[in-house]
């Protein structure tokens, strides 16, 4: 099988066709940011000689035949907590088809965001005709995610990942890859995604967590905080302080490998924020294995 990541990261897709055991002959992959390359790099010397840079000068005419196309398109601009402003120019164009895209990208029109490159996903699906296809992204506004749906030809799953993990994280997946259905809820404690006897102690009890509870949805600032709060975005209540003020602390790197379904110490060749802002980009492995489950191979 010949694979194509698009906006690859640190090669989460690489992760799920290995727990499958597929035979990957290939595993070309698109990807800017220098610490997820290494990350991936460090974990998958064999796709070394198979990076291929910046999506936008991708040339498929120089590929193999590919049988699976990947990506998670930037979603910046159609994610709730940003703009919501979806593809456009920095003229408020707003770019409804890849003919429109490819003409302004011709013309020299300067775009606003990252959102837009999912046109450029779009450009290699027709360039590149896999057998299998997968696309991800956040949930959006119906106005962006009809204009998705129309330009790939197919609606999204939605699926949260805590039916595999705990943590509360929706997303949508575009796939060509037949009968998906929605997974059944795994059975887990969340307790056993945490580090250290000493935090179990600190608070006075063996097990923290209720067992069905879940964590927020990580994010590619996490390590930024809340806003002004001077608190993560996503933390672990540790005891109470003299004045009974709870007191929280972030969770580990490894703590939010374990949320992604990434294995112990993936991320450890980046710095800690490196890491917590890849596993906020990344996706959750269970969930793209439970879906290439249904590739025939």
């Amino acid at each position: 099988m010949n694979v194509l990541s698009l906006f690859d990261g640190m090669s989460c897709g690489r992760i799920a066709l290995k727990k499958l055991g597929v035979n990957v002959d290939n595993y070309y992959s698109s990807e800017v940011d220098k610490f997820a390359i290494k990350v991936a790099d460090t974990n998958h010397p064999e796709d070394t000689i198979n990076r291929l840079g910046d999506v936008r000068f991708v040339d498929a005419t120089k590929l193999p035949q590919i049988d699976l196309l990947i990506g998670g398109s930037p979603c910046t601009s159609f994610s709730f907590a940003g703009k919501r402003n979806g593809m456009s120019t920095v003229d408020d164009i707003e770019i409804h088809t890849l003919e429109h895209y490819l003409e302004l990208k011709e013309q020299g029109f300067e775009f606003d965001g990252q959102s837009y490159l999912f046109w450029e996903y779009m450009r290699l699906i027709h360039e590149t005709k896999p057998k299998y296809f997968l696309l991800e992204n956040v949930k959006m506004t119906k106005h962006w995610q009809d204009i998705l749906s129309k330009a790939i030809g197919v609606e999204p799953i939605e699926i949260i990942s805590s039916k595999f993990v705990p943590q509360a994280r929706r997303r949508l997946y575009w796939t060509n890859i037949p009968n998906i259905q929605q997974p059944e809820q795994r059975v887990y404690d969340i307790n056993d995604y945490i580090d250290g006897e000493g935090f179990a102690t600190a608070c006075g009890t063996d097990r923290i967590f209720k067992k069905k509870q879940v964590f927020n949805t990580l994010t590619a600032t996490y390590y930024k905080g809340i806003r002004g709060s001077g608190r993560p975005a996503v933390s672990i209540r540790e005891g109470f302080l003299d004045d009974d003020r709870e007191a929280h602390r972030m969770l580990s790197p490894h703590e939010c490998e374990r949320l992604q379904g990434v294995p112990d110490g993936y991320t450890d060749v980046a710095s800690k924020s490196q890491a917590y802002k890849m596993l906020g980009n990344g996706w959750t492995v269970d969930v793209v294995e439970h879906i290439f489950r249904n590739m025939e191979l």
